[in-house]
């Protein structure tokens, strides 16, 4: 995991470097579909079914009112925009998760205080990540940060498990009551990944069965690190670090 992990790190952080005004989603795919195969790894979102929707590329590009899930396409990214990677592999049979959202080009005020709420709330959640502590306690972390600034918790979507497969137990809420729930134990790797919007934090689906987007329009953001349960602590195996 730890090598699927740094795979998924080292993508995303040349996928960051790619995105500015002109650069289309599906140019980003592409990018990411290069690097995949240059590590010798397999794309862990490609070909993933839910019901009767199959999802057609390796990265997820969720832009400005787009929660998560989004499918790359010809859509130009434009100067102001904020977009969601979501990106995964599979490594010698494990897998690794992670997202990050990114400003393109220079974006308003209230856009960079969304995505570094968001990017708090991961960190606080990842804190709680200690033997001994509840999954009540890692929703709760998120959703005070997140709550108190004003922003909607997103609660449709939540973190999960993660090892042999990309989603196992347990489900890992963005919110919840400190003290309650499933305990941490060493040695279980989550992925924890906070979704919060600046308005509600009511979802839609769009017709194509997988992008969730704000009920409002309104902005979202997304970040996510999978990360080890250890007698010493959270270990962020997709640090970019």
């Amino acid at each position: 995991m730890q090598r699927a992990s740094a795979i998924v790190a080292e993508i995303l952080s040349a996928l960051g470097a790619l995105v500015r005004p002109g650069v289309t989603t599906r140019d980003l795919d592409a990018a990411a579909a290069e690097q995949i195969n240059r590590r010798g790894a397999r794309p862990a979102f490609k070909n993933y079914r839910v019901g009767d929707h199959v999802f057609p590329a390796v990265l997820c590009t969720s832009v400005n009112e787009e929660i998560v899930h989004g499918i790359p396409s010809g859509r130009t990214l434009a100067e102001g925009d904020i977009i969601g990677l979501d990106f995964g592999v599979v490594y010698d049979g494990f897998y690794a998760d992670s997202a990050v959202t990114l400003p393109v080009g220079r974006i308003d005020g209230s856009a960079s205080r969304l995505i570094e709420t968001t990017r708090r709330c991961l960190d606080a959640a990842i804190e709680q990540l200690r033997p001994g502590n509840r999954l009540g306690d890692v929703g709760a972390a998120v959703q005070s940060i997140a709550e108190s600034e004003g922003y909607g918790v997103v609660r449709d979507f939540v973190g999960h498990g993660i090892g042999r497969a990309l989603h196992e137990d347990p489900q890992i809420p963005n919110f919840g009551t400190p003290g309650r729930g499933r305990a941490l134990k060493p040695g279980m790797v989550v992925a924890v990944e906070p979704m919060i919007n600046e308005g509600s934090p009511g979802v839609r689906m769009l017709a194509d069965g997988w992008t969730a987007v704000t009920v409002d329009g309104k902005r979202s953001a997304h970040f996510e690190h999978t990360v080890a349960v250890t007698d010493e602590g959270p270990v962020v195996l997709t640090s970019m670090n």
